[in-house]
């Protein structure tokens, strides 16, 4: 066993270089500190890992898409044709240690199958994938009456770029939680429960900092001049130094434990919402039926021609109204009744074309990142229309119609690359899996293509997303040497741990111990 505790702090969608530029002004001591007497690494979020939104899963797991058989957080039944976005149901890599482990927050941790592990999860985490819970069964309660409910609820998911007000509350309260999130992670590993030789502490906050407020630090970004760009640029700021009094906070109270701060990839501006969850389902309805589904919106332009919601305008609710749900009444009052394990999906556009799939050739499956495309098989799916002898000549028609559409704002193509899977028997493909994935160009509103015209163009969903480049990783402690040690994999983070605290772990994880390499 280590000699010294073990405190991870995980930043889940942490962009490393607005970090480095507050850093470089003097605003982010505590950050700038441990940098220094750490071994600094950049992060890569291995192949097409990032693509699937299952960073907190391969961190809490240790294990890759192709280690877990989990390619994306959505899945699809071939026999019903429903889709639902379920819980993880892999334990966590802490759940083999012996080591004494106590937890704050991480997403994707089932304390369910971690019977040794003390915490509490789902508290106010970004995209949690589980539900909430903790142990001691008590601790839930007795931090709701010493911490209140988390501060940021409703702005987790919140996407406020064509509100000021809204874009100023989101900033607040997103940097007062992380400061209530400090506060509560002190209590639990100081005073609640501090005999721990591992303790993780999540911070979700950036998370959604970034993906609601991206605009305001992407001088780039097609909504750089809204009236709320500065106010979401100083709330991205305010959290960021509200992170550096965190991470400040818990190393001085733990000045004996070694330190692990990462994040698992950097972020960026979003190019998939609209063309993933709106554009790609109604091109595969246009081209199966000959007609459209989707509405045209009457939305006002900015100077570039980009659609502009009303400062109380509401994307869900408009999207409901050009993309009505096509379940019949029946059929939804069943999907109430019966339930389905998992987080809901059917605020999706591209989800309410599901009653249309058993008729169609393909059709997109809904995705938060990349276009992703399910072909109709017979034999694989319960009504494929499309023979297994045609597979190979239904995904080079499916290529041609992706890459024929060109974004109508800049006339360039709306694709920038078409990936088939990789499978052998096009039947093996796992529930996670598509047939075709589309990595978009730019961040393209609107399709025009040269038969089924004009699709969109349709505001904003989320301005920022999970586009960045490189994480980053800090490893600071007894005998560390300290400096730059370039790229490793993401996946090298968890068995580092494994390493730090002197575990050995029955079942293998992913990727390899970085602590040989940075022994002083």
């Amino acid at each position: 066993m280590t000699q010294r505790p073990v405190l991870v702090i995980a930043l889940d969608g942490y962009e490393a270089s607005l970090a480095a530029a507050m850093a470089a002004d003097g605003l982010l001591p505590a950050l700038t500190a441990l940098n220094g007497r750490g071994a600094c690494f950049a992060l890569d979020h291995d192949g097409d890992a990032k693509r699937t939104g299952l960073a907190g899963e391969h961190f809490a797991t240790g294990l890759t898409p192709d280690a877990a058989r989990r390619w994306s957080a959505v899945h699809f039944d071939r026999r019903s044709y429903d889709i639902v976005q379920p819980p993880t149901v892999l334990p966590p890599f802490a759940a083999g240690l012996s080591a004494r482990t106590v937890v704050f927050d991480p997403a994707y941790f089932d304390l369910e199958q971690a019977p040794s592990v003390r915490g509490v999860v789902s508290w106010g985490a970004h995209d949690p994938g589980v539900p909430p819970a903790s142990r001691p069964a008590s601790l839930q309660q007795e931090m709701l009456e010493r911490f209140g409910p988390y501060p940021a609820q409703s702005w987790i998911y919140g996407f406020v770029w064509h509100s000021l007000e809204k874009t100023k509350a989101m900033g607040a309260d997103l940097a007062k939680a992380v400061d209530v999130r400090a506060e509560a992670a002190t209590w639990l590993l100081k005073d609640r429960l501090p005999d721990w030789d591992l303790a993780v502490v999540m911070v979700s906050e950036c998370h959604s900092a970034i993906e609601g407020l991206w605009h305001g630090v992407d001088p780039g970004h097609p909504l750089h001049g809204v009236a709320s760009a500065r106010a979401a640029g100083e709330g991205v700021r305010e959290v960021y130094k509200a992170i550096d009094r965190l991470v400040g906070k818990l190393v001085a109270a733990f000045p004996d434990a070694s330190v692990v701060l990462f994040s698992m990839h950097g972020m960026g501006s979003n190019d998939a919402d609209i063309a993933s969850m709106v554009l790609l389902p109604e091109l595969l309805y246009r081209d199966a039926f000959g007609k459209p589904y989707l509405a045209q919106g009457g939305w006002d332009r900015n100077a570039d021609g980009v659609p502009m919601l009303a400062e109380d305008g509401d994307w869900h609710e408009e999207m409901r109204v050009l993309a009505p749900d096509a379940r019949s009444r029946f059929d939804r009052l069943r999907a109430r009744l019966t339930g389905r394990v998992g987080f809901p999906i059917d605020w999706m556009p591209g989800a309410r074309y599901r009653p249309f799939w058993p008729r169609m050739p393909a059709f997109a499956l809904p995705s938060y990142y990349d276009g992703r495309i399910r072909i109709n098989l017979a034999g694989r799916e319960a009504r494929g229309r499309t023979p297994l002898a045609g597979y190979r000549a239904a995904c080079d028609r499916l290529e041609d119609l992706v890459g024929a559409c060109r974004d109508p704002l800049t006339g360039q193509p709306a694709a920038a690359s078409i990936q088939r899977s990789g499978r052998n028997d096009p039947r093996d493909l796992s529930p996670t899996e598509a047939d075709i994935v589309i990595t978009w160009a730019g961040a393209p509103l609107g399709f025009d293509h040269p038969a089924l015209g004009r699709i969109g163009p349709t505001p904003y969903r989320r301005t920022g997303g999970h586009t960045g480049r490189h994480g980053m990783a800090v490893i600071a402690g007894e005998r560390v040497k300290a400096g730059s040690y370039g790229v490793a994999s993401a996946f090298d983070i968890a068995p580092t741990i494994v390493d730090m605290v002197g575990g050995r772990l029955a079942t293998p994880i992913s990727g390899a111990s970085l602590l040989a390499a940075i022994r002083a």
